[in-house]
């Protein structure tokens, strides 16, 4: 396996276990590569699209569906909370974990808190007929123009 995966792998399974991103030596401990070849690799990663690195270039703010920081989109799965970047990747994590999640966000348009239990196969009961709507603003073709804003 090479250094690159091992630490993709190292890190997404650090975001399933405790919900917060790792640090480089996180990963370095869990990985063996050391910590500066670690945040080389993250480098490499973000130019992948694996990863979306702070402006210090050493701390992951994105890797979706994961988030690095505080959103308004927490899913809540096994006991832990996980923040997504954004509605779509709320309904991420619960297929990225394969367990079932509740997502907890709000409306950006009425600020009404939303809740939605999301199974194995998608938005479980009631709610899942409520009629809400997912909206994009920006075509997914070019969220990665400027991830962050989208």
């Amino acid at each position: 396996m090479s250094d690159d995966l091992a630490i993709k792998l190292a890190v997404y399974r650090f975001f399933a276990e405790t919900g917060r991103r790792p640090s480089s030596e996180d990963v370095a401990g869990r990985t063996g590569v050391p910590a500066q070849e670690v945040l080389e690799a993250y480098r490499r990663l973000r130019a992948q699209r694996v990863l979306v690195l702070e402006d210090d270039g050493m701390s992951i703010r994105m890797a979706p569906p994961f988030s690095g920081v505080e959103t308004q989109h927490v899913v809540q799965s096994g006991g832990v909370s996980y923040f997504a970047n954004c509605a779509w990747d709320s309904l991420g994590i619960p297929a990225a974990l394969h367990r079932p999640a509740t997502v907890l966000s709000r409306c950006e348009q009425s600020m009404e808190p939303l809740r939605l239990r999301v199974g194995l196969a998608g938005p479980e009961g009631p709610e899942s007929e409520s009629g809400w709507l997912f909206h994009c603003a920006v075509p997914a073709a070019h969220w990665w123009d400027d991830i962050v804003f989208t």
